[in-house]
């Protein structure tokens, strides 16, 4: 047997009335004050409100810092570090989705650390584990409340560092589908898929084991039933908490397994134009597997019968119905056609080929490309 790894938060909490069983949690950790990680939208709904008022309860001051940009920043980073450094807090709390996850996430582990958030790109380069972070999540796709990725933009360089590292892993992850009722249908179709792009990812790597496997084709399943119904009717809690388990399960998968070129290429188009992630995962994520399917069709094969394809038993032909379900599923729930729609520029193409390509999501990759082939593959998407 090969040796792997597997890491997930040492206690994640799940269900309706999570988000409370958090609090009175907190309690018994003898914190004394957090700093809240956000953005200005989440502000606006009252739930920030709600968080500290909670916390207040229970006797844990708390701070908001809500600055944080759809593609967080090193900017972000280091604003959200001098106002943590200021106010002696003691540990952190993520509230929303990917984009406030992997902001408090540089912020504990620079905090810890020291230096400068760029000084962790790449995998395992920090020495020491960040301040404790607790991971509150309202989005159902990224799974960052409970991996050890973390995503910046490095606004000199107009690319995002992937900081794949042991010490960003959250203490403590809280999944409530009653904070995801508010989602709109755009970011529910988004993060949906950007959770089936972890799980299919994770499912032809090169690092994959049985057991995240399991938790990935268990995901794909989820997905492909509910996250229609959530886009559909975002008051559905069934299809709220299905989809909060579907993209914990796509987490755990890709967290240990990793991920692939959908991911190593989707970071550049948000690093170059600042877009949505989850939204160039989905229009790039045929074209890759597509690409993949030259190797890793027997896998492809199996995810599509995740999917509901009725297998064939020809891989080759069940790999290309899997890519037409996953182009299917994309267009059901409403994602752009290409990314000429996203407004994406051919003549960058070149340069986001070579960025893609230094991306360490890209190195479990079922087979590994050229230049001129990941060129190939953004011309498809466009």
């Amino acid at each position: 047997m090969a040796f792997s790894e597997f890491h997930i938060p040492a206690l994640n909490l799940m269900g309706e009335g999570a988000l409370q069983k958090a609090i009175d949690t907190l309690q018994k950790r003898n914190f004394s004050r957090a700093l809240i990680v956000t953005d200005a939208g989440l502000v606006s709904t009252g739930l920030v409100d709600q968080v500290v008022t909670s916390l207040k309860h229970v006797g844990i001051d708390s701070l908001v810092f809500s600055e944080v940009q759809p593609n967080p920043t090193t900017a972000n980073v280091e604003s959200g570090l001098a106002l943590l450094r200021s106010s002696d807090c003691d540990f952190v709390i993520s509230l929303g989705g990917g984009s406030p996850h992997d902001c408090a996430k540089g912020i504990a582990l620079v905090a810890t650390n020291g230096g400068s958030i760029k000084d962790y790109e790449g995998v395992d380069q920090s020495l020491l584990p960040q301040l404790p972070l607790v991971s509150i999540n309202t989005t159902a796709g990224t799974a960052s409340e409970m991996t050890r990725f973390c995503i910046i933009t490095d606004e000199a360089r107009h690319i995002k560092m992937a900081i794949v590292d042991k010490h960003t892993t959250p203490i403590l992850s809280v999944n409530d589908p009653l904070t995801m009722l508010g989602m709109p249908k755009g970011l529910t179709a988004a993060t949906g898929m950007d959770a089936l792009t972890h799980a299919i990812e994770a499912y032809v790597s090169t690092a994959a084991t049985p057991i995240t496997d399991a938790c990935a084709l268990k995901a794909v399943e989820i997905i492909t039933e509910y996250l229609p119904k959530a886009v559909e009717n975002g008051q559905y809690i069934e299809a709220r908490e299905q989809m909060a388990y579907a993209q914990f399960l796509a987490g755990m998968a890709f967290n240990n397994a990793s991920l692939g070129y959908v991911h190593a290429m989707a970071h550049q188009l948000g690093g170059f134009y600042d877009l949505p992630h989850g939204v160039c995962n989905a229009v790039l994520l045929p074209h890759v597997e597509a690409f993949n399917s030259k190797v890793a069709a027997e896998r492809l094969a199996k995810v599509g019968q995740s999917m509901g394809v009725i297998p064939t038993g020809d891989a080759d032909a069940d790999a290309n119905t899997c890519i037409k379900a996953i182009k299917a599923l994309k267009e059901k729930v409403g994602i752009p056609r290409g990314l000429a729609d996203l407004g994406a520029k051919q003549e960058d193409i070149p340069v986001l080929a070579a960025n893609a390509l230094k991306d360490a999501c890209g190195f479990t990759n079922p087979i590994q490309a050229s230049q001129e082939e990941i060129e190939a593959i953004f011309k498809a998407a466009w």
